[in-house]
């Protein structure tokens, strides 16, 4: 039997409804809208670079431009919709997943365990007791208010002194949980005193886990190869995730197609079978400044198989080698990446030092002013009161 090709217009077009870039980014970005979001998308990532926003805000502020970054604070600190903890990096995750997170939480402890003993401390386990203690009897804490005599000795709060290594590890492997952020800093407390009822008694089984994360996987992205399986939730490995494959196209739930990346070449990858039979519409022609770390954009190597478009984090790029900025967000119009734009929130204002776009990208009037008009958007949602542009800020 032929396998069907996936033509690389409908595979942008899948790839963005999967990932909420389709519609206008209309909603009031808070309460059951927001959590609607985070359900949709799964996760967010979490960044501290704060050039103009930070990445989790920017990703919700894509797809809901009403939103502002009280939102996420409050679903996570008040609502409880999220929950943080870690996928392949910290993110603020869809709360009804969290009894799959505890194969996540057993696993992460053996290996943490095991690790770090020598690249951290090799006493941190010792302190394990002495910090779950502490929060028990006196409530949740940051990393500033544990281990306070072991700071004073090692000289500064950049060091993982034990007991700040035994924070950690206690979260990671969910014995405490995120109860907020003050600022960037997390503030822990012990997990049954976070996590709601229905979520934290609920349990599901290591072969329920490992179907779900592969399931639901290939559900957000809608399509991929069984190693995109295993790394988008980081919970299965990828040994697990080829298993899982195997068996979904031998039960049907899942079919191979051959997915045209923008340079023609084919890719074959597991998808729904009715996926081929549900391809949307193109996404509107509208401009948007996206996060480096939105869910579209992480894999930087499928991004360049669809889209063409290479990137590349240059924070820690010395400043003369850089190809472009420190921290240069990509812009999308519809289902192409147009180019780059390096801005920064100086004060009350927006600041745009250049704009480069993609090879083939011109930049007549009428995407000029719909680049203008994100541009405002993009002023208000940062509390800028007026936008500055370098003389020669567009680089066509």
């Amino acid at each position: 039997m032929s396998v069907p090709i996936l033509k690389n217009a409908d595979a942008r077009a899948v790839f963005l409804h999967r990932h909420g870039l389709s519609a206008r980014p209309s909603g009031v970005g808070k309460g059951n809208d927001l959590a609607g979001v985070i359900s949709d998308l799964g996760f967010v990532q979490l960044d501290s670079v704060n050039t103009f926003a930070r990445a989790h805000d920017l990703v919700l502020w894509s797809r809901r431009q009403q939103y502002r970054p009280s939102g996420l604070q409050n679903a996570l600190a008040r609502d409880r919709y999220v929950f943080e903890h870690w996928t392949h990096d910290a993110a603020a995750i869809d709360m009804q997943l969290y009894p799959y997170w505890r194969l996540k939480f057993q696993r992460d402890a053996a290996w943490l365990a095991s690790c770090w003993k020598d690249w951290r401390r090799d006493d941190f386990m010792a302190k394990t007791d002495e910090v779950l203690r502490q929060i028990s009897d006196h409530g949740c804490c940051t990393s500033g208010d544990v281990g306070l005599d072991e700071v004073r000795r090692k000289g500064g709060w950049w060091d993982w002194h034990p007991s700040k290594t035994a924070l950690e590890y206690l979260w990671r492997s969910g014995q405490l949980s995120v109860v907020r952020r003050d600022g960037f800093r997390k503030v822990y407390d012990l997990t049954e005193r976070v996590i709601p009822p229905e979520q934290l008694n609920a349990f599901r089984s290591e072969d329920d886990t490992v179907d779900w994360a592969c399931g639901a996987a290939l559900d957000k992205l809608g399509f991929a190869i069984t190693g995109e399986l295993a790394a988008f939730w980081a919970i299965v490995t990828p040994a697990e995730a080829k298993v899982w494959g195997v068996a979904a196209i031998a039960d049907g739930r899942a079919v191979w197609v051959d997915i045209e990346g923008v340079d023609g070449s084919l890719r074959r990858s597991l998808a729904r079978p009715d996926m081929m039979d549900r391809v949307p519409a193109a996404p509107q022609n509208r401009v948007r400044i996206m996060s480096p770390f939105d869910p579209a954009l992480r894999d930087r190597k499928r991004a360049e198989r669809l889209f063409g478009f290479h990137y590349r984090i240059e924070i820690f790029v010395p400043a003369a080698k850089r190809q472009y900025g420190y921290y240069v967000f990509p812009v999308m119009e519809g289902d192409r990446l147009i180019g780059r734009i390096d801005m920064k929130r100086d004060g009350d204002v927006l600041a745009v030092r250049a704009f480069w776009p993609e090879k083939g990208v011109q930049m007549g009037a009428g995407r000029i002013a719909r680049l203008d008009a994100e541009l405002s958007r993009a002023a208000l949602f940062g509390g800028c009161a007026e936008i500055s542009r370098a003389d020669d800020w567009c680089k066509a």
